[in-house]
């Protein structure tokens, strides 16, 4: 029963907006919100129990709003509109990603200082990420973007796809960056040996090639490249336990332990 009135508070919530237009973004409830603070509370190597009915309903308002919003351009649109009549400071550092970039301003705020915005968004693939990159990063005019992707795409979130297009996705962001006057650190795709949501595939290998291809990439632009699978990776390529809940996405003991490698890495491409 309180699934089904979440449900019908979120579609309320989601009326229909005039075509081209950006309705309000889909509100995490409460309780889901609590559930994800817990999820990367220090210590966590396991999910702590759901809130089902909160997350089915605001899983469920997601989905439809995405049939309207295929990238999610919308998610951010008031907080950039408010950043944009702000200082530079404000808005000097920008990290584009999926759900391993949305989750860090979880597991370590103290990266997400003054100026420094988190532009993730959990589940998507490059694709998704270009699409937005106008509106989630240029608009922003930051001196820095941070790219990290290639996790979803590999698990074909938004269906099949090959290293090329991957590879093209990526290569598209950084060029409009650069064009833009935004200098560009580009990171390793995360290590995993398995992806809950897809057991049946063995993503190591591809996340590997992919990885030599960001790198090489990197270099020949001229591109800050960084791999925080030094600190997170085990030698078949997943991720240690000690840094993940789910062996695909980082918990804070695994965002604090890059830190340092992610702030040099930034502080590297400022100066």
């Amino acid at each position: 029963m309180i699934g089904h009135l979440l449900l019908a508070a979120y579609a309320a919530h989601f009326a229909p907006a005039a075509p081209g237009v950006c309705a309000d973004a889909v509100e995490i409830p409460p309780e889901a919100e609590a559930w994800r603070v817990a999820l990367y509370s220090p210590g966590v190597t396991a999910p702590p129990p759901a809130p089902a009915p909160a997350l089915a309903a605001y899983r469920a308002a997601y989905l439809e709003a995405r049939k309207k919003d295929w990238a999610d351009v919308c998610r951010y649109r008031a907080d950039n509109e408010r950043l944009i009549a702000l200082p530079a400071a404000e808005r000097r550092v920008v990290f584009m990603g999926d759900s391993i970039t949305e989750g860090w301003s979880y597991g370590d705020r103290s990266l997400f200082v003054r100026g420094w915005i988190n532009r993730g968004i959990s589940g998507q693939t490059t694709p998704q990420m270009l699409v937005r990159f106008p509106g989630d990063v240029l608009a922003l005019k930051p001196a820095v973007v941070h790219i990290m992707a290639g996790t979803n795409d590999i698990a074909g979130n938004t269906g099949p796809v090959t290293l090329e297009m991957i590879q093209a996705n990526l290569a598209a962001m950084a060029t409009l960056a650069k064009a833009n006057g935004i200098r560009v650190v580009m990171a390793a795709t995360p290590p995993a040996t398995k992806f809950v949501w897809l057991p049946d595939l063995a993503p190591a290998p591809r996340i590997a090639a992919l990885n030599a291809w960001i790198k090489a990439y990197a270099a020949r632009e001229g591109f800050e490249f960084v791999d925080y699978g030094t600190v997170w990776a085990t030698a078949e390529g997943g991720m240690k336990p000690q840094f993940t809940f789910d062996g695909a996405h980082p918990n804070a003991d695994g965002y604090v332990a890059i830190h340092k490698l992610a702030r040099e890495a930034i502080e590297r491409a400022l100066h």
